[in-house]
């Protein structure tokens, strides 16, 4: 019998991660824009990184992750002693939920965050605790007054995903300044490449002790693929978080290809410069059809519709269309479509395929 066979408290509260659809039944070249993923993908240099990794498979990779610490630390003039590495942004969101909260304790996060955040708060027994953002948009004054006794961890992803939508410095600096005693916060930089100048809170990881950083090579390094992510912060932090992290958590491919990625900066300013390029074009394009978005500031925008009926009527659509947009109700937003920038073709496209989908609405 397995009735008495039972997994940790919380656990089968969790809702399965479902990501960005990649295929469309019937049709074989659909163009996947759901998942915000970078069209120009990986730089030639990580490419060719990657492609030396196979002579050493055999071997096992080094444990401390030094050469890509140093890699990332010379790029954005960090100490690499405060950087630790991990599979994906996610596993380091994991870490720090397993290593700061538990049953009892709270974890905050803004209501159209990422959904990762509930689902590591609840692997680690905590309470997840969704705060109501501003017209999208994170509301500090809401996250300071929703935070207890209780509250162990804040996350805000900044940009935002699945809005595009950011704050400020100065509101971030007086959200880390409001916290609880013992309570971190943690900006996910994982589209910080994509803002110019931003440091992604690179800075006030450096000079507070209750504030950390996760990044990722996921978007704007094009290496969604091989699920490479980092975290930065006060070196307690890290020593924690080195201390449940797997010794072989990231493979010698992984971490070559990576190295190679950030020392090629030049391939990050041009992808950024396409994106905002073609941001701006998809934003203006779409609201000329009554579709409107917030400004985004990440690599993909939240169209709006009436309401969800059209939201999913557009989304059927585009599929019959062959383009893959991605569904946000899981994230409190049933009436829009989160959709990538993809390269210039893919965004002409999608912009005329809703432009023919609001003419026989009308």
């Amino acid at each position: 019998m397995t009735d008495h066979i039972r997994p940790q408290p919380g656990i089968m509260e969790i809702a399965l991660y479902e990501g960005g659809a990649a295929h469309v039944a019937g049709v074989s070249d659909a163009i996947k824009l759901s998942s915000n993923e970078n069209p120009f993908g990986p730089s030639d240099r990580a490419k060719e990184a990657y492609l030396r990794a196979v002579h050493k498979l055999h071997r096992y990779p080094v444990t401390d992750h030094a050469a890509l610490r140093q890699a990332i630390g010379e790029v954005h003039g960090l100490d690499p002693q405060r950087i630790v590495c991990g599979v994906g942004s996610d596993e380091i969101i994991h870490f720090l939920c397993q290593a700061y909260a538990g049953p009892k304790d709270e974890v905050l996060f803004t209501e159209h965050g990422f959904l990762m955040y509930r689902i590591s708060a609840l692997a680690a027994g905590a309470t997840p605790v969704s705060v109501r953002e501003r017209d999208r948009t994170t509301d500090v004054e809401a996250i300071l007054a929703a935070c207890t006794k209780r509250t162990k961890l804040v996350f805000i992803a900044n940009p935002n995903n699945p809005t595009g939508t950011m704050i400020g410095l100065p509101e971030i600096e007086k959200l880390a300044s409001g916290l609880p005693k013992g309570a971190i916060l943690v900006i996910d930089g994982a589209y910080a490449e994509y803002v110019q100048g931003y440091d992604g809170g690179a800075g006030l990881a450096t000079t507070r002790a209750n504030v950390f950083m996760t990044r990722t090579f996921s978007k704007i390094y094009g290496l969604g693929g091989l699920r490479i992510g980092w975290g930065y912060g006060p070196r307690a932090i890290i020593d924690v978080l080195n201390r449940i992290r797997g010794p072989f958590n990231l493979s010698s491919t992984q971490l070559d290809t990576a190295e190679a990625a950030v020392r090629d900066q030049d391939h990050v300013a041009r992808c950024r410069e396409e994106n905002g390029r073609l941001r701006a074009w998809l934003a203006e394009s779409l609201a000329e059809k009554g579709v409107p978005s917030d400004t985004s500031t990440a690599n993909f925008i939240l169209a709006r519709f009436a309401d969800e009926a059209e939201a999913t009527a557009c989304d059927q659509y585009l599929q019959s269309q062959g383009l893959i947009v991605r569904r946000v109700g899981g994230y409190g937003l049933p009436h829009c479509l989160r959709i990538t920038i993809g390269d210039e073709a893919a965004c002409r496209r999608v912009a005329h395929a809703i432009g023919q989908f609001k003419g026989q609405q009308a």
